[in-house]
C-alpha cells in the first residue's frame, strides 16, 4: 500500500492483528462446514464486487480450464 505523506511516497506494509487472527481461528473451528461454505460465500460475493467484469472473465476462464482437477470425485 502507498501512501503520500507532505509530497514524500511512503511505503506501508500491510499487516494484520495477530490477535485478530487468532480469535478468527477459534471462531472458525467452532463452526460447521455450512456455516464456513456460507462465510466464504461472502466473501467471494464481496471480491466479485470489486472486479471488473474483464477480471470476472479471466478467472471464470481460468476455473473452466482446471475443471474438476484437485477435487475428490463423488462416489
Amino acid at each position: 500500500m502507498l501512501a503520500l505523506v507532505s509530497g514524500i511516497l511512503l511505503v506501508m506494509a500491510k499487516r494484520k492483528n495477530p490477535a485478530a487472527v487468532a480469535l478468527s481461528r477459534r471462531r472458525m473451528t467452532k463452526m460447521t462446514a455450512e456455516q464456513r461454505a456460507d462465510v466464504a460465500r461472502q466473501g467471494a460475493a464481496a471480491r466479485n464486487t470489486k472486479l471488473t467484469p474483464e477480471q470476472r472473465s479471466e478467472i471464470a476462464r481460468k476455473a473452466g480450464l482446471a475443471g474438476g482437477r484437485g477435487r475428490k470425485k463423488a462416489e
